[in-house]
């Protein structure tokens, strides 16, 4: 069971359903308004009978601090409900340890292996093309031709390109002037865990945070290069 731990106590852990149970029970919040519950029964036993206090100031300090302890609940709540997100994410991250993925991407990590991928096009185009850029700033012009609008399949040979391993950083050039992303279709080897939350790394692109998958499951997309 996934566990928070609970700063008023170091030593002690908590699952999730008893660190919000706890959240809402026992919080500064309560324990405040209990104390103003307690002082303004004392003071109203003693108040003047013939001067008696007004009780609409008590009913509007009573709702404030009752707006108070609602707002520290939803915030305890809202902590409880990331953390149990952050652990769906990364479990799921996990599972696609192996299976093919298609990523949003601007780099491509090129080896001897062939990389399939694709870009949508909103507008037809005359000309189109991949231009990849090495470390040493060398670009390299993949012609992808004439378009029309709709999801453009690509796939990149590196030893047929003359291109060596290594990275090198991708954009798409078209004479409608759009500027389509690149998605690239890679197995995941490996998932880390980092602050940012889950980062894949795909085959043919490298390390890529989870929020850059564009689908699940994707097939080898058919070459056209």
């Amino acid at each position: 069971m996934t566990t928070v731990s609970n700063n008023s106590q170091s030593n002690h852990v908590y699952g999730i359903e008893e660190a919000v149970t706890q959240a809402v029970n026992v919080s500064d919040a309560t324990q405040l308004e209990n104390n103003f519950l307690s002082l303004m029964v004392a003071q109203i036993q003693n108040q003047d009978p013939t001067k008696p206090v007004d009780s609409t100031e008590f009913l509007n300090q009573f709702a404030a601090m009752s707006q108070v302890k609602s707002l520290e609940n939803m915030a305890s709540l809202s902590k409880s409900n990331l953390v149990l997100m952050d652990n769906l994410q990364t479990l799921t991250a996990a599972g696609l340890v192996g299976q093919e993925v298609k990523v949003a991407t601007e780099q491509l990590q090129l080896g001897e292996d062939k990389i399939s991928g694709a870009l949508n096009l909103e507008h037809a185009a005359g000309q189109l093309s991949l231009v990849l850029t090495d470390g040493n700033g060398v670009k390299k012009t993949v012609a992808l031709g004439s378009q029309a609008p709709g999801a453009v399949p690509f796939e990149l040979d590196p030893k047929a390109l003359g291109l060596p391993p290594g990275r090198y950083q991708v954009e798409v050039v078209s004479d409608s002037g759009e500027y389509p992303k690149v998605e690239v279709a890679g197995r995941v080897t490996q998932v880390r865990v980092s602050a940012e939350g889950p980062v894949l790394d795909v085959v043919g692109v490298g390390s890529v945070p989870f929020y850059n998958i564009t689908e699940f499951g994707q097939a080898h997309t058919a070459g056209l290069l």
